[in-house]
């Protein structure tokens, strides 16, 4: 190992020469930053070259406010001194408020946060951060973990098992399990357990030892409180707009067979342009022109981005509400129906006290949906984007099909819900009326199976234009019928037995 003498010297060496020959003399990096570099540059290459690949490397805060306002990606009308005037660095973002941070410490005579936060970049993008608050990916984690059919699939899912006198035990759940199972997407609850000393190059250092870390979940609890990751599209250092825009960041979570966003996308004409034709498009332009810079829509043309025609006029406004253009809830639970009015949704609740938005038979529970106005306004939004390239009946025509596919799916997983409840009153099974599990068993298994997966390709085939094959054999109507089938079947056979049984 070099002599911490050494490493010093190089470390002030790799300063000088990153702040002349990298960003040149003017570039508006801090001492701070720079210092940072100096070690880091070293420590870990990769994370360096991220950032310096950045726009934040080469942007100062005031510059960026300069911009036009429609091409303008800070929303944050004043940035106070000292930010004001120097690139966005390693210390801009890592030192912000570490008061709120409880991951906060002591590193080489400064205050340093481990975890970025939504509140920490909403300096300069609060806009964007208090859309992203109302939006229901911020709340993913408590929406999760806070509900009681969730906790019930977890213990049959996420769990090992045994089998001890002919019957299959469910084991204990660990917390690492889930950390990279379902909290790998909704965001874990980051917490402080303490303080390490580890060993470096440059000495020992002390360290925060955190719980539920790593992750880039969207709903993730930041040691300061807040909600979120940004890191989840924006992938850090970098926090490119390009890698937010393309389909393979949103692939990482929506890729099925729950939510197969990126497996219909694949396959949809708007895909095959995509994977034809993308590499000639320009990613990185705001706002984004319709026609000009792209084709044919990706996930973030037709949830998030500001979108405009050739002649400038706003086809779309930016959006950090994944969800304000969206009517309807397809996914993650039995029934799809209208949008929540509020993203949390510990309060949500049908007639017999279950987490859910929907009655068992489908029904809203319309004190926790959005009206069918609001639902009107929402499509309205989405459709003006279609109308960027399709003529009105395509358009129109294209979300009938989606009504229809919504009613049609519900209406097939009321019949597997009517033939669940029998097992269930019957007594072949224990769920809801023994107030038991609900997943963890062969029968409750095949129903969840035609909700969860199937009715959902469904209608995602149909909500995302990539039907044909893949809404019917891939995961979709075909298997819905099958499992309907095979669960009705059961129901026969639990009854023939149990009449053979009671003869006896």
């Amino acid at each position: 190992m070099k002599s911490l003498l050494s490493r010093l010297l190089l470390s002030a060496s790799l300063i000088l020469a990153a702040a002349v020959t990298t960003h040149g003399e003017d570039a508006g990096i801090s001492p701070e930053t720079e210092e940072c570099l100096g070690c880091h540059r070293e420590l870990h290459p990769g994370l360096v070259a991220s950032w310096e690949k950045s726009r934040h490397s080469r942007t100062t805060p005031a510059g960026a406010l300069q911009q036009e306002a429609i091409s303008r990606r800070v929303s944050a009308t004043e940035i106070a001194e000292p930010l004001r005037d120097v690139v966005v660095g390693c210390y801009e973002c890592h030192s912000l408020r570490p008061d709120r941070h409880a991951d906060s410490f002591d590193h080489n005579g400064y205050k340093i946060n481990v975890v970025v936060s939504p509140d920490d970049c909403a300096t300069c993008h609060s806009t964007e951060v208090a859309q992203y608050g109302k939006n229901i990916m911020a709340h993913a984690y408590g929406n999760l973990v806070d509900n009681s059919l969730y906790r019930d699939f977890i213990a049959a899912v996420n769990t090992t098992y045994q089998r001890q006198d002919g019957e299959l035990v469910k084991g204990e759940i660990d917390d690492r399990t889930e950390y990279e199972s379902c909290l790998y997407c909704h965001g874990t609850r980051i917490e402080v357990k303490g303080m390490a000393t580890r060993e470096s190059d440059y000495g020992e250092l002390e360290f925060p030892v955190l719980e539920g870390w790593p992750n880039q979940g969207v709903g993730r609890i930041n040691p300061d409180g807040s909600r979120g990751a940004c890191t989840a599209c924006h992938g850090r250092h970098e926090f490119s707009i390009e890698m937010a825009r393309k389909p393979y960041t949103c692939s990482e979570c929506h890729k099925g067979p729950d939510v197969p966003a990126y497996k219909v996308y694949e396959v949809s004409k708007h895909g095959n342009i995509y994977n034809s034709l993308g590499k000639n498009y320009n990613f990185d332009n705001v706002p984004w022109v319709v026609g000009k810079d792209f084709t044919a829509p990706t996930c973030a043309a037709c949830h998030a981005s500001l979108l405009v025609s050739p002649d400038q006029t706003v086809i779309a406004e930016r959006t950090h509400q994944f969800n304000d253009r969206l009517a309807w809830r397809l996914f993650g639970v039995p029934y799809a129906h209208p949008h929540p009015v509020h993203a949390d949704l510990k309060e949500v609740r049908n007639s017999i006290g279950l987490p859910l938005a929907v009655e068992m038979d489908g029904t809203a529970v319309a004190a926790h949906v959005i009206t069918r106005e609001e639902q009107e306004v929402r499509n309205t939004r989405m459709k003006t984007i279609c109308l960027s390239c399709h003529a009105t009946g395509w358009v129109d025509e294209h979300f009938l099909r989606l009504d229809n596919t919504i009613a049609r799916t519900n209406a097939n997983t009321h019949e597997a819900t009517r033939i669940i409840m029998d097992i269930w009153e019957r007594g072949h099974a224990r769920g809801l009326p023994q107030k038991d599990n609900i997943f963890d068993e062969e029968a409750e298994r095949m129903w969840t199976s035609i909700w969860l997966f199937n009715a959902n390709t469904t209608r995602f085939a149909s909500a995302m234009a990539g039907g044909g094959d893949y809404g019917v054999f891939a995961d979709g109507r075909y298997q819905t019928t099958e499992q309907l089938y095979r669960l009705h079947e059961h129901l026969k056979l639990y009854d023939k037995l149990d009449g053979k049984a009671s003869k006896k």
